[in-house]
């Protein structure tokens, strides 16, 4: 009987270390996040204040992978809407980070590849779907956003934010 009980606890908290890896991006498992914290990359916007469009395109193409545009100037206090598609044959996603948090992330989805965002600063695309992020860049700086799905960010998915 203690064995069937230390396996339930043993399981539940696979589930909850499961849950807290894929609703926090660049975070360990286990860790809160709060979908209202500040980020050194800023904070998630609001979407019922007003916003600049900026739409990123995701597809495949001679053998890359890539995001169009792959480079987007903003000024500091500003959000923005990301208008997110998927031109692409094959599942695509967007995660918005520093540069070092995306590459120890993509680490992360190495050994985890089924793992899936749909957060703040994060979004999973079918092909041909279409999603938003709108995220406010309270804080200047050279940031990344990747496509983190493995082998993607390799054949060329990722890009540039500049924050002036």
């Amino acid at each position: 009987m203690a064995n069937i009980a230390s396996s339930a606890i043993l399981a539940a908290a696979i589930a909850l270390a499961t849950v807290a890896a894929v609703a926090a991006p660049g975070h360990k498992p286990g860790e809160s996040h709060r979908h209202d914290d500040e980020t050194a990359y800023g904070k998630p916007g609001d979407p019922r204040k007003p916003a600049r469009v900026v739409q990123i395109t995701m597809r495949e193409v001679d053998g890359k992978m890539l995001f169009q545009p792959s480079r987007v100037e903003v000024r500091r206090g500003e959000q923005i809407r990301f208008m997110l598609r998927n031109n692409g044959e094959i599942d695509h996603e967007i995660v918005l980070a520093t540069l070092a948090e995306n590459l120890a992330h993509a680490i992360e989805m190495a050994k985890n590849p089924d793992m899936e965002h749909d957060d703040p600063n994060a979004k999973r695309l079918k092909p041909k779907a279409t999603g938003e992020i709108v995220w406010h860049f309270t804080k200047a700086g050279e940031f990344d956003f990747s496509c983190l799905i493995p082998g993607h960010r390799e054949a060329g998915m990722f890009g540039t934010i500049v924050v002036k």
